[in-house]
């Protein structure tokens, strides 16, 4: 609890014991409407109907060539960097193929790796699907897209192209031996439910595995188009699409062209780190300033959207659940808990940071405390929570500073941070001892405490035992 250190004391009078309350000047913070709480929930089950829709992928018929079109091809892009966005893309892509009978699902692959649990839950999508899926590695697919790629029941390349080099990284660095030891297992097993050689997959994790005449114990296994034909690792060469599916026998087929719905679009914007980040610093923002500085509720309102877009996107993505939103709900109240009921910055607000901190974390990272693993993505995750509260923390500092120094003296500066710190007026006699008090702390000064005291709403006069402490 905060204490402010009061500019005078008091003694009565010898004629009264009687204290004169008629002129005590109360500051009461102006009461939210109801229909505020109105606006909130209905603006929070807008967002979930709208998130929480399931559309039909967005696609583009056509056929190529002539001849048949009994035959539907479906071709799903994975370009960029791999996340929860464009996992969920592909899930719902290959489930949307399978219910209209496609003949075969080209996997149009262009990308630099992205997320380890993602990618291996893209993996398994692949190996379970009952689908024709071709992996068309049309440039790169490095780290994660070669896991896509192994996982296809074909390959083909465009000439230049290259696939591998997918060691797993832990903030920047090389994974530790386990990680790295799970990750060319799956790689290998991966390869050996396609019926390719093994060893191949595992180099491309591990650079203590070697092929010979083919990489070195020094490097990670990257295979280019040539090689791949020759180790037997790719089942063609196509320059475009045009020319895959003339090699394929599929020149005549219906081709359908998907791309991320709203739906995934936002997903893959959400679960960004940066994105992430700003949200959250947004969100906490918004919700205590309008607390603390008597807004109209539209901030609040503002700052409760922010975490429900942070968190719908998350659910999304198969990486939140209703607990992490349970945890985040607590953090919020106990934060209330402290801004509107108990005085200073104290258990309340301390739990409530932590409990908003950790469901924000769990909610990035999908899992629980139990099976937690320190990976690159969790670091990110925790990364981007604290540059997100500790942001929200120094804007509102920034921002009630700034209001209590345009807010004038007396009355009209106790706002903003100020409510953290005891203030008061109260009404005096002609028969009072004034003493000199010890000045305030300077965090208190800076919360905008340490007034003078008012006799019935007027300054007392500015002399050196009543003066207002800079």
């Amino acid at each position: 609890m905060m204490r402010v250190h009061t500019m005078v004391a008091t003694r009565p009078s010898p004629r009264s014991f009687a204290l004169d309350t008629s002129h005590l000047v109360h500051y009461s913070r102006p009461r939210r409407p109801i229909w505020l709480l109105g606006m909130v929930l209905i603006a929070i089950a807008l967002l979930g109907a709208l998130l929480g829709s399931s559309s039909a992928p967005v696609g583009l018929a056509q056929r190529d060539g002539a001849g048949t079109t009994s035959d539907l091809v479906v071709v799903i892009p994975i370009n960029g960097v791999i996340e929860p966005g464009i996992g969920h893309f592909l899930t719902r892509s290959l489930d949307d193929a399978e219910s209209r009978g496609a003949t075969a699902v080209i996997l149009d692959i262009n990308t630099p790796g992205g997320r380890l649990d993602t990618v291996l839950e893209m993996r398994d999508t692949i190996l379970d699907s009952p689908l024709r899926t071709i992996a068309f590695v049309n440039r790169e697919a490095f780290s994660a897209g070669a896991l896509i790629t192994i996982a296809s029941k074909e390959i083909w390349i465009a000439p230049g192209g290259v696939f591998g080099a997918a060691t797993p990284v832990l903030g920047g660095e090389t994974a530790d031996a386990k990680t790295v030891s799970a990750v060319r297992s799956t790689f290998r097993a991966t390869a050996e439910t396609r019926g390719r050689n093994p060893l191949i997959a595992e180099a491309m994790v591990d650079p203590s595995v070697v092929i010979p005449d083919l990489d070195s114990a020094t490097t990670l296994l990257t295979l280019t188009s040539d090689q791949a034909m020759q180790w037997q690792y790719a089942d063609g060469i196509a320059g475009d699409r045009r020319d895959l599916l003339s090699s394929l026998g599929l020149s005549g087929a219906e081709i359908r062209d998907v791309s991320p719905s709203p739906l995934e679009t936002i997903v893959r914007w959400v679960t960004d780190p940066v994105v992430a980040s700003l949200l959250i610093m947004l969100g906490l923002f918004l919700i205590v300033a309008d607390a603390l500085f008597a807004g109209f509720g539209i901030a609040a309102v503002a700052g409760v959207l922010c975490f429900a877009l942070f968190f719908w996107g998350h659910l999304l993505a198969n990486l939140a659940g209703w607990e992490d939103l349970l945890l985040i709900a607590i953090g919020l109240g106990l934060i209330a808990l402290e801004v509107f009921v108990i005085p200073g910055f104290g258990v309340a607000g301390i739990a409530g940071t932590a409990a908003l901190a950790g469901g924000l974390f769990l909610t990035m990272v999908g899992r629980a405390f139990s099976d937690f693993d320190a990976t690159d993505e969790a670091i990110r995750a925790g990364w981007s929570v604290a540059f997100g509260l500790i942001g929200a923390l120094v804007a509102l500092a920034g921002f009630g500073w700034a209001m209590s120094r345009a807010g004038g003296t007396g009355a009209s500066r106790r706002r903003g941070l100020g409510r953290l710190a005891l203030t008061t007026t109260v009404a005096g006699d002609s028969h009072r001892e004034v003493l000199t008090p010890r000045p305030p702390s300077w965090l208190v000064r800076r919360l905008g405490g340490g007034d003078v005291l008012e006799r019935g709403g007027e300054s007392m006069p500015d002399t050196e035992q009543h003066k207002r402490y800079p």
